[in-house]
């Protein structure tokens, strides 16, 4: 039993070893294989790879793919005309050589994107104080990111390259600052306002003179109504008063006994009229004393 635990610890501990030398190097990463501190050998290639064990022989990975550094920074830039704003942008890049980057940047793509965002950002305060913010939101928009690129590449590729590339530099956002953009937006706000306001003193002016213009048409129409009205109403009267002095002419005695009858319908038109008169020697009764001799009487013809 002795025996076989041992030779089980001893194929244990070899493949302990043999997993410790073994290494896979991704297609999407750098392999850097350290010896005692120091940059033994660069993979470049995809693969299965050996080394010694450690403490002899360390391995790490740094990314080779297309990075983007995204801008963190919210202090404002002065332009040309001392105008502050605030500028949006991010950066593509990507490491090529690993012992450079290492040996002049540091051990990870953290420490590459902290330094490339200290130099993008002076690069934009440089380029940003030598145009006006007119030029900012113009086509002259890409000769500020061609500038930039092109300081941020003379910066890494100085007398230490860093052993990165800057593919390119955009910037996705230009505006002033909150308290500027505050004031430009009451501003706005108070043009509009007066605008609103002189179209709706406009509008009740124009619809004051609107209901004048109706009101008076109104009444001319209403008066030129009145107006005929009165003349047709005259004429009938005229003609009635014609047609009833023809009839009554014919017969004054039904004419007396009709305009009698007329008094008494209009004198006793509602219910609750009183009259207190004397028939026997009041005029107003004449007819009834009569009896039916004047209203029996036969008209003329």
């Amino acid at each position: 039993m002795n025996r076989i635990g041992f030779i089980a610890s001893t194929v244990l501990l070899l493949l302990a070893l043999l997993s410790s030398m073994v290494f896979v190097v991704d297609q999407r990463q750098f392999g850097v294989v350290y010896a005692l501190g120091q940059i033994k050998e660069v993979i470049t290639e995809p693969g299965l790879n050996f080394k010694l064990p450690p403490p002899f022989q360390n391995v790490r990975y740094i990314d080779k793919r297309l990075l983007t550094l995204d801008s963190s920074d919210t202090e404002s830039m002065l332009t040309a005309e001392k105008q502050r704003v605030v500028i949006d942008w991010y950066v593509r890049w990507r490491i090529t050589d690993p012992s450079e980057y290492i040996r002049n940047v540091g051990l990870d793509e953290n420490a590459g994107a902290l330094q490339l965002n200290r130099v993008v950002r002076n690069a934009f305060q440089e380029e940003v104080n030598r145009r006006t913010v007119k030029e900012l939101l113009s086509l002259k928009r890409d000769a500020l990111m061609s500038d930039v690129k092109r300081e941020v590449l003379e910066a890494v590729r100085g007398s230490k390259p860093w052993g990165v590339d800057v593919v390119d530099v955009r910037i996705t956002r230009v505006d002033y600052v909150e308290a500027i953009t505050e004031s430009v937006y009451r501003r706005m706000e108070a043009e509009r306002k007066r605008v609103a306001n002189e179209l709706r003193s406009t509008g009740a002016a124009e619809g004051e003179k609107i209901r004048a213009d109706a009101d008076r048409q109104r009444e001319i129409t209403i008066a030129n109504a009145y107006r005929d009205a009165q003349k047709i109403k005259g004429e009938g009267d005229a003609e009635a008063a014609r047609l009833y002095a023809e009839a009554f002419g014919r017969d004054p005695q039904f004419a007396q006994f009709y305009r009698s009858l007329e008094a008494y319908k209009a004198s006793f038109n509602r219910k609750g009229d009183v009259m207190v008169l004397d028939p026997a020697n009041s005029e107003f009764f004449k007819v009834f004393r009569g009896g039916t001799g004047n209203a029996s009487a036969t008209p003329r013809r």
